[in-house]
Order: structure tokens, then C-alpha cells, then sequence
């Protein structure tokens, strides 16, 4: 396809097509960004333009692309049965073998899974099954749900209540009654004089006095991301997570992990839950369940909830595409391309070591106020000349990076003032290096 082709491509995308989480008058002064291709991790865009996926397309791509033991999973299961639904009495068979596979991988209690198609279903889907669970046992006003600020947990009216982002909320008056954000152990923002450790500990005092404020017994749950991600990748200070569930159970708050980011290896465990030690009540999942090939979400829940919501006899949620046939033949081919290559313990012992050795090269560099990150995820939190006492709000330091980065030939997430990164498995010492060069000569540009 010529340029004349693509010209037209981007007048068709202005003409119809809105895009999530973007400013449409600025995309389009410009022209859309069309990525025709990809390998590895890397992708072509309509100029024909290498560029290295620092993100792994929405923190997803974990096998990196043009994996052909999933594209071929993909396509005998197309074959043979494209799609039935698991309504009515009915199911097929890579569903049954993927709910097995996850039951085998999760921590703890977690042995039963209901599908959907995406992270903000997954989660959407736990807040049912809760005050389900609370109707059954008889405390209906049991019914509150906290999480924290800089919190993500998808864009549904409910999922977007839980989110703990103001630029989420506010747009939509949001959140709805019945959410409550506590604080989030993000010290950099909050800009304390306290140590990361003493402010998660405030952060769980906090929490604390929220329920003693509302009442455990009008409290059903707390979702909480191992690591918070679109947030801001805020890795939790020694102590916070265990603090956090330990005050869930001792007030019977059920702790729902949302594993959407972390699940499946980016930390250098199958989840993040396992590296804390967590031992939730639900489990959400996304993302890298199938590394993004299709879409699939899941929410998977302990025994005793299990028990519990089934056996009324009916239970009535679930979606056309829950247990999809052909989006879990890909993540029952993904978790084999992992397990295959090793893939969570090369995050583990090799290249997540690596990108958080030069991830963290860049403290002190005048452009830098923090450098932060575990496993396969990190992020940069950025200044202009003059230092954070420059910073002013809607400077938009990390969209302004981000975009210096791609001309570089990187892609990484402009977030607030930060620039995030959360690469392929496959990523090579090599590729990092060129990662982090080009973040080093945004760096430099950003603060001319």
C-alpha cells in the first residue's frame, strides 16, 4: 500500500473511528499512527519505520509477536468450532482445559473461573459475584467496595468507580455511591517526608480508619493490583501488602487481587500475588492470558465462594463470548509457548534483572526524580529544567516523552509526568540496550 493508500486510511480513521484514551484533535493534526506489522518486539508502522515495543502493545504481548504455535492454535480451533456459547447446559473443550490449567497455576484457593473478554469484565464481573455472595449469606448491606488512588481496574461505570485515576472519574461523574478510594502507597506524588515503607504503613492506617469510619460490616471488598500500572507502576513498600490483607481479614473484607497487568510471568512469578504472598479470595486476569492475541478475561474465585454462589442452582451472569472456544485455545497455546521457553523464568533470573539494572542507570540524571520497577515493569518519573519545584500541573512531561521516544524508534507510556515501560518476555540484553539508549536521548531532549 502506497503513501496514497495510507493517506486515505488516516482520513477514514478521522472520519469514523474514535479511539479509547485520546485527544482526537491532536491525533489527527498530525495523522494516526498505523502499525502494519510485527515480530518479536518489534513493529512496522506505514512508513515502513522499524519501531522496538517497549510496552508490549497495552502491557499484554508477553510472548512477544507472530507466535506461530498460538496463530496455529488459532486456526484449527477456527476450523473446528469457531464459537458456541456456555449457556444452556453446554460448554467445548478448550474452555474446560483452560479452567483446569489456571487451577493448577493460581495461588491458594483459587480453583474456579468464569470468563469474559476483557480486564474491566473480569473485575466488573467480581463486584457481582460479591454482593452475590454477601446477598446469600444474608448481610446485603455488606456492600461497599474500596480501592486505592492511582488504582486501575477498567472503564465500565462500575470498574471506572473503582479506578482511582481523576481523569477516569471526573469526565463521567464518577464514582458511583458505594466506592471508596484510600490512599495508594505512591510516596513520590504525595511528596512525604516519610520513608516508602513508614508511608505505605500510614497508607494502611489510613485504610483502617476508613473501615472503622464506614463499618466492617458495610464493607464487602478491597481490590488491589500487586503493582499498580497504569497508575504509574507504583511497586509496594516491604510490608504494605501484607499489612493490607492481613486488615482485610481480620474485619472479613474479601482482598480481590487484580492480576490483569501482573498475571502471567511480568514479575518473574505466574503472579504477583505469589511474590507477596497474598493468598486473594478472587483473582482477575487478562491481558497476558493470551498475550493479547485475542481477547479473554477471567475471574477465577476461592472454593468457598464457589460453593456458595453455585449452589442456589442458578447462576444468572455471564456474557455471549464467556468461554469463547477460540480465545481460550489461544491462551491454553500461550501458557504452552511459556512454559515451552521458559519465558517467567527468564523475566525472572535474566532479563528482568537486567532492565531494572538499567532502568535504575538513570538515577540522577537531571531529567529524573524516581526510577521505580520490579520484574519486567518500570517506570521513570521525569522533571523539567529546574527541577520538581518546575513541575507545574498538565505539563504532560511523560505524553511529551513518550512521543520523543518514538522518533527515537521506542514506544513507551506517556503517564502524567512519567514514561512507563513493560517490554516483551522475548526482549533481548540487546533490545533493552536500545530501549534505554533511546530513553536516554529523550531524556536529554526533554530537558533542553
Amino acid at each position: 500500500m502506497g503513501n496514497a493508500g495510507f493517506a486515505r486510511l488516516q482520513e477514514l480513521d478521522k472520519q469514523f473511528h474514535i479511539h479509547p484514551f485520546t485527544n482526537h484533535p491532536e491525533m489527527h493534526a498530525e495523522g494516526t499512527h498505523i502499525i502494519t506489522r510485527a515480530e518479536g518486539c518489534s513493529l512496522w508502522d506505514e512508513t515502513g519505520r522499524r519501531l522496538l515495543d517497549g510496552l508490549a502493545g497495552l502491557w499484554c504481548v508477553n510472548v512477544g509477536y507472530h507466535r506461530t504455535e498460538i496463530i496455529e492454535a488459532v486456526r484449527e480451533q477456527m476450523e473446528r468450532l469457531p464459537y458456541y456459547c456456555s449457556f444452556f447446559n453446554t460448554t467445548n473443550q478448550p474452555a474446560i482445559e483452560l479452567s483446569e490449567k489456571l487451577a493448577s497455576m493460581a495461588p491458594g484457593r483459587l480453583r474456579h473461573t468464569l470468563y469474559c473478554s476483557s480486564g474491566s469484565e473480569a473485575n466488573e464481573t467480581a463486584l457481582k459475584l460479591i454482593r452475590a455472595w454477601n446477598r446469600l449469606r444474608g448481610r446485603s448491606a455488606k456492600n461497599k467496595i474500596l480501592s486505592r488512588t492511582f488504582s486501575y481496574h477498567g472503564v465500565t461505570l462500575a470498574t471506572a468507580s473503582l479506578t482511582g485515576l481523576p481523569t477516569v472519574n471526573a469526565p463521567f461523574d464518577l464514582p458511583l455511591p458505594g466506592f471508596i478510594h484510600v490512599p495508594g502507597p505512591n510516596d513520590y506524588a504525595a511528596r512525604t517526608p516519610l520513608s516508602a515503607e513508614a508511608y505505605g504503613r500510614w497508607c494502611v492506617e489510613e485504610t483502617a480508619k476508613t473501615i472503622e469510619r464506614e463499618g466492617a460490616d458495610t464493607i464487602a471488598a478491597l481490590f488491589v493490583e500487586p503493582i499498580q500500572g497504569a497508575g504509574g507502576v507504583i511497586v509496594p513498600p516491604p510490608g504494605y501488602l501484607a499489612a493490607l490483607r492481613r486488615l482485610c481479614r481480620d474485619n472479613d473484607i474479601l482482598f480481590v487481587a487484580d492480576e490483569v497487568i501482573t498475571g502471567f510471568g511480568r514479575l518473574g512469578r505466574n503472579f504477583g500475588s505469589e511474590v507477596w504472598d497474598l493468598d486473594p479470595d478472587i483473582m482477575t486476569l487478562a491481558k497476558g492470558i493470551t498475550s493479547g492475541y485475542l481477547p479473554l478475561g477471567a475471574t477465577m474465585v476461592s472454593d468457598e465462594l464457589a460453593a456458595d454462589l453455585l449452589k442456589p442452582g442458578y447462576l444468572a451472569h455471564g456474557f455471549t463470548y464467556s468461554s469463547h472456544p477460540t480465545c481460550a485455545a489461544a491462551a491454553l497455546a500461550n501458557l504452552k509457548v511459556l512454559e515451552a521457553d521458559r519465558l517467567v523464568e527468564r523475566v525472572r533470573d535474566d532479563v528482568g534483572p537486567y532492565f531494572q539494572q538499567k532502568l535504575r542507570g538513570f538515577v540522577g540524571h537531571p531529567a529524573v526524580g524516581e526510577a521505580r520497577g520490579h520484574g519486567l515493569i518500570g517506570a521513570l518519573e521525569l522533571l523539567p529544567p529546574g527541577g520538581r519545584a518546575a513541575l507545574k500541573p498538565d505539563m504532560a512531561l511523560g505524553a511529551r516523552a513518550a512521543k520523543i521516544a518514538r522518533g527515537e524508534g521506542v514506544i513507551v507510556r506517556g503517564i502524567r509526568d512519567l514514561i512507563a515501560m513493560s517490554p516483551p518476555f522475548v526482549i533481548s540484553r540487546e533490545e533493552i540496550d536500545q530501549l534505554f539508549a533511546a530513553v536516554g536521548v529523550t531524556l536529554d531532549k526533554l530537558w533542553r
